[in-house]
Formats: structure tokens, C-alpha cells, sequence
């Protein structure tokens, strides 16, 4: 590393261009790093995608409404979370969401499908 108290070989008492760089502090007029990643900030791997992925959240209230009240929940809890993910730039993440309350809601009606079955035989 240099030593900042290093003066330039013209004479002149200003520190050569060198010495402030290595010492990590900026030159006057030097152009801030706009492009540097922000601490806490993921860089994106490429492009984002064209559009927001369905969130099935009509099938998620149906298969609530319809079908099964529990399997139901966890659908519309997922199919809500797919515009916030998506709003942050976490698109595998919206998504994993997307498939989640789509599979969450044909399980319930699944669920609602084979529990009338059972019933019907049972009591039919």
C-alpha cells in the first residue's frame, strides 16, 4: 500500500493520482459506482420475465368456499403472496407461490371430493 503523504514527482505538494486511490478514498471529481449492489440486495440473473404469473386466486377462493376450509386457506395465503414477491423482483419466488395455491386448491377440492365419497358410502 502507499503511503497518502507521498508527494508527485512534479514537485508540486498534491499527492500522486495513486496514493488517495489505493487508500480507498475517492478523487475529487471522480464519478461515483451508481452500478455497485446495494447491501442486502440480491443481483437479479437476467432479465425479468414478461408477465406476472396467475396467481389462482379465484380457484383458491372457490376451493375455500367449496371444498375444503383448511387446504383452502393455505391456497388463497399463497395466490396472495404471488404480487408482493413478484413486486420485489423475487420472480422464482412468485412463481413457486403460483404453483403452490394451485396445488394447495386441487388438493382441496380433492379433499372435499373423496370425504363425499366416504360419506355417501358410509351413510348412503
Amino acid at each position: 500500500m502507499t503511503n497518502p503523504n507521498d508527494f508527485s514527482e512534479d514537485g508540486t505538494d498534491r499527492p500522486h493520482a495513486g496514493a488517495l486511490q489505493h487508500a480507498g478514498v475517492p478523487q475529487y471529481g471522480a464519478i461515483p459506482q451508481y452500478d455497485a449492489p446495494q447491501y442486502g440486495v440480491a443481483p437479479q440473473q437476467g432479465a425479468a420475465p414478461a408477465t406476472e404469473p396467475d396467481s389462482n386466486l379465484g380457484w383458491a377462493i372457490l376451493s375455500t368456499v367449496l371444498c375444503c376450509l383448511p387446504l383452502g386457506i393455505v391456497s388463497i395465503v399463497k395466490a396472495t403472496s404471488v404480487g408482493r414477491l413478484w413486486a420485489m423482483g423475487d420472480y422464482a419466488g412468485a412463481q413457486q407461490a403460483a404453483d403452490d395455491a394451485k396445488k394447495f386448491a386441487i388438493w382441496s377440492a380433492v379433499a372435499s371430493v373423496v370425504f363425499w365419497l366416504i360419506f355417501s358410502i358410509v351413510w348412503g
